[in-house]
């Protein structure tokens, strides 16, 4: 008679999957660049396969993070794994940061578009602050210790959605939707006062501090490199692209025209020639920094 698949044998295949995707070797910053260039440039299928193969890790743990929904493992790491690949198709090597932090949003909202898919509560259609919600609002109610079952008083709403930044209607229907599947707050296993409660399985949305401390780092590389490449502008580039590319909102060509006394049109070209200027310096010294690497 043949074995019934179980809860347990799922788990051991798991294991076994993680434990031989740890066992490839790392890529180093240089190998990943050639072989992104490789599959960007000519689709190289070998370098794709080697690129991805070393992620499998990447996405085995942010799969790991999601286990609280209820869902196997097996089929979050699936559809992370898709995330990795549409990730490889808009990933440019030349923008100099490294695959896996750039990987990491696509995985993340693969997933999480799974979870949405499959999860009952949410199968009406969701906006994405709706999808927010759905990941936060729990979390946001236990922090302002108003986790409590029924409807939310009128209070409650409001500061809920002052803290997550959506209208009042759609905290309320959220929570109707929420309660109506079961309580977050309900003991896990026997009820007793150790046992943890469903919420505790939920992702933690915020970002660790290695993630922080990457972007932090991107951000200030980039930074860098941008006012390397605008030395190689003269100062009437350099005030134009400023005042129409940096600043936030950028001001109009009718106005740069008024400050600098020159026409409109060659306010334009000037924009047009210095980002050009910029743009094939910081590809000059990135290329640098990757053969010197």
């Amino acid at each position: 008679m043949t074995k019934a698949f179980t809860y347990q044998d799922r788990d051991e295949i798991n294991t076994h999957y993680v434990r031989q995707i740890r066992q490839l070797p790392l890529l180093t910053a240089e190998e990943e660049y050639e072989l992104a260039k490789k599959w960007r440039d000519e689709g190289d299928p070998e370098a794709i396969e080697r690129l991805v193969s070393t992620h499998l890790r990447l996405v085995a743990k942010v799969a790991g993070g999601y286990r609280g929904y209820g869902l196997p493992l097996g089929d979050l790491v699936a559809e992370g794994n898709i995330g990795m690949m549409q990730a490889m198709r808009h990933y440019d090597p030349e923008r100099g940061f490294r695959l896996s932090t750039y990987a990491m949003w696509w995985i993340k909202a693969s997933i999480q578009e799974y979870i949405l898919r499959t999860w009952s509560l949410v199968k009406i259609g969701t906006t994405s602050a709706q999808k927010r919600l759905f990941f936060s609002l729990r979390k946001a109610q236990r922090k302002i210790h108003a986790f409590e079952e029924g409807e939310l008083s009128p209070e409650i709403v409001a500061a809920l959605a002052k803290k997550l930044s959506v209208p009042e209607e759609e905290i309320i229907q959220m929570n109707q939707r929420l309660s109506g599947d079961r309580s977050l707050n309900v003991m896990v296993g026997s009820g007793e006062e150790e046992s943890p409660e469903w919420i505790d399985w939920l992702v933690d949305e915020r970002e660790d501090q290695e993630i922080q401390a990457i972007h932090l780092d991107e951000m200030s590389k980039r930074r860098d490199l941008l006012n390397t490449a605008m030395m190689c502008l003269n100062q009437r580039e350099h005030q134009v692209f400023k005042e129409r590319r940096l600043k936030d909102p950028p001001l109009t060509l009718e106005e740069i025209s008024s400050n600098i006394g020159i026409s409109r049109e060659r306010v334009r070209q000037i924009e047009y020639r210095a980002f050009e200027k910029v743009q094939k310096q910081i590809k000059r010294v990135v290329a640098e920094t990757h053969r010197n690497v």
